[in-house]
């Protein structure tokens, strides 16, 4: 009896495939790979049991990045009591009374180091390279400029924005960088070869739009790390993966174009299904609205488990190496492998890194810097919210009300201006004692003042002061000096340093050095890049482009590099009024002029205090010929002396 692979009928999408039907497929290197092969089922199975072994040890996670989600997304879940409140401010808006919040201190501190780190690594070029051997100087030069046009079209810098706030905030950020190729319908303009009529007309061919390294964040609730390794160390793991969330037509779309993509079709009667692995954990949609994991009849959703394993090839029976090779393997669904191949790169390396700037250098999931200013924040929403209660309470007359003497109902009466009246009984008695309301105390009273002690340790905790915020010190016996500002900036700048710093090492090296390996290996076609920036005069020099583009061959790049992480610092963090001060003494003085270069000095302090391009004003450089070639030029007409010319 054939295999049938049944979809979820519980929403009634697509029709079951038998896995006995041949759709065709042509499997690499002559392997069996079709849906009811022993293969296939192995490769299910080893993929499926390192998934629900690394999804065991990062779920316990869950719930402490879930209370992270509320505090960003400053959601509350209102009580039954909040809700009648709501309710009532709905139909009456003049009741309208607050509820409760989440006061967003943590995503202000987010904020700040987050700002940082954009400063920090999203200077262009945002990777950095130099050549091992002066050989390797231009092609070095070239190899850089080529990856600063990939990252420019690729927009790497959001990728790079996204990566580095799941870390503050989860604790890992993982990103894959990959080669991406975009093919598309390219117009192009032809000779027709008549000698009347249009001598050119346009022809449409389908091409290669674009090629270049990329970079893919990665879930941290989809992210499945080898638990025996630690977050910088993922590389000495037995496997690294995450799941996709994809749809069919991609899917396929993908299958045409990609031959190491197969057995798509067979899908069809699990479009809709999503893995298990995948249900719903993060409440980080719930609070804004629009779930994307929810299924889905409409988009054809198709959950994919990516798994890079290190396997023996004969022991999988996949080959005949008796050597750990590093493969890819995609299920889709839980069910249908459609894609299993060695890695092939260059570097031998997972396609994965992690920025944890908390790491402790043994947790697989190390805790992030939210989660540890988390009981903080709890201590600071409760002041505001008991306080917000209190005051609600009191502003909410509590009466004590003779209902013989006074009309309850116009008491009810919740509009200002109101008109009491008193019933027949108490007419001409006077009004006196028929209302008292009951004394209230705030108790609460102080609650906005501890809040401010709050946030002040809080502030300390995540690296983050007012002045790192752009605000200054209210607070004090006086007012605050230079030097205590530049100090207490200078020492919270540090901070923020180290936590660059660290990002820098554990991913921003790898991704950098994983961009030049690709490109050296995948690049296949030539490419324009500008001859400006920081390596201006060395290409000029070498090339001589007259509209300062250079022309860049595959072959051009393949050199040894290095890459140079940044330090990171940020433009102008460094900058002290003492650098001032030397160049005043510098240029003074000509004997200290002879042994230092003052130019040098000048452009060192013209970067910190936030420069970009400090080359671009420099004089250009003027050609100096010999005397008895410029007397023959005069003679000739072609140079004139200066003051000269009528």
């Amino acid at each position: 009896m054939p295999v049938v692979t049944y979809g979820d009928y519980t929403k009634g999408v697509g029709t079951a495939i038998s896995t006995e039907v041949d759709l065709g497929y042509d499997y690499p290197e002559g392997l069996n790979i079709r849906p009811n092969s022993p293969l296939h089922q192995k490769i299910k199975e080893e993929v499926l049991v390192r998934v629900r072994e690394s999804r065991n040890q990062v779920e316990k996670r869950f719930e402490s990045w879930n209370e992270v989600d509320e505090t960003l997304t400053a959601y509350v879940k209102l009580s039954d009591y909040e809700k009648e409140i709501k309710k009532k401010a709905t139909k009456t808006p003049s009741t309208k009374r607050p509820l409760s919040i989440v006061f967003p201190y943590s995503y202000a501190i987010m904020e700040t180091v987050l700002t940082y780190l954009v400063m920090a690594f999203m200077q262009e070029p945002i990777f950095r390279y130099e050549g091992v051997s002066p050989e390797d100087t231009i092609g070095a030069i070239l190899l850089e400029k080529v990856i600063d046009l990939q990252c420019n079209k690729t927009k790497v810098a959001l990728n790079l924005h996204t990566m580095n706030r799941d870390g503050l905030a989860y604790g890992i950020g993982p990103v894959a960088p990959m080669w991406r190729q975009r093919w598309g319908t390219r117009m192009s303009r032809v000779s027709t070869g008549a000698m009347f009529g249009p001598e050119f007309e346009r022809v449409e061919e389908e091409d290669l739009l674009f090629e270049g390294n990329a970079l893919e964040n990665i879930d941290p609730y989809l992210y499945l790390p080898d638990p025996n390794v630690p977050v910088d160390r993922i590389q000495d793991g037995a496997f690294v993966g995450w799941i996709d969330i994809d749809n069919y037509y991609g899917l396929l779309d993908e299958e045409r174009s990609d031959p190491d993509v197969f057995n798509v079709r067979f899908l069809t009667g699990l479009v809709g299904k999503h893995s298990q692995f995948a249900e719903k954990q993060s409440k980080r949609q719930e609070f804004i609205g629009g779930d994307r994991l929810e299924r889905t009849e409409v988009s054809k959703r198709v959950d994919v488990i990516n798994m890079y394993i290190n396997i023996l090839p004969k022991e999988w029976k996949l080959g005949t190496s008796e050597y750990p090779e590093k493969w890819l393997f995609s299920l889709a669904s839980d069910e249908i492998v459609i894609r299993a191949k060695p890695l092939g790169l260059n570097h031998n390396m997972y396609p994965i890194t992690v920025a944890a700037p908390e790491y402790d250098g043994y947790s697989s999931t190390p805790i992030s810097r939210l989660e540890i200013l988390k009981g903080m924040q709890g201590v600071l929403d409760w002041l505001f919210n008991s306080h917000i209660a209190n005051v609600r309470k009191a502003i909410n007359d509590m009466l004590v009300v003779d209902p013989y003497l006074v009309n309850i109902n116009d008491l009810k009466d919740p509009e200002p201006g109101k008109l009491i009246r008193m019933r027949r009984p108490a007419w001409g008695r006077g009004v006196k004692d028929a209302v008292v309301q009951l004394g209230v105390s705030d108790i609460t009273q102080r609650n906005i003042q501890d809040s401010a002690f709050i946030i002040q340790w809080m502030g300390k905790m995540g690296a983050s002061d007012e002045s790192m915020m752009g605000a200054q010190r209210t607070g004090g016996p006086e007012r605050k000096t230079g030097k205590e500002f530049s100090g207490t900036r200078a020492s919270a700048i540090s901070r923020m340093e180290r936590i660059a710093r660290i990002i820098g090492l554990q991913s921003m090296q790898d991704i950098g050095y994983m961009f030049a390996s690709h490109t050296q290996q995948l690049m296949s076609r030539e490419t324009y890049v500008k001859a400006v920036g920081r390596w201006q005069e060395d290409l000029m020099k070498e090339f001589r482009p007259k509209d300062r583009r250079v022309k860049v061959d595959p072959m051009d790049l393949l050199i040894d590099y290095d890459v140079m992480v940044r330090d990171g610092s940020v433009p102008g963090g460094n900058f002290s009024e003492g650098w001032i001060q030397l160049f005043d003494i510098l240029a003074t003085h000509p004997e200290v002029t002879q042994k230092i270069d003052t130019f040098r000095v000048f452009t060192h302090i013209a970067r910190n205090m936030g420069a970009k391009n400090v080359h671009e004003f420099e004089r250009l450089e003027q050609e100096v010929v010999p005397d008895e070639v410029a007397a023959d030029q005069a003679k000739r007409g072609n140079l004139v002396p200066i003051g000269g010319a009528m």
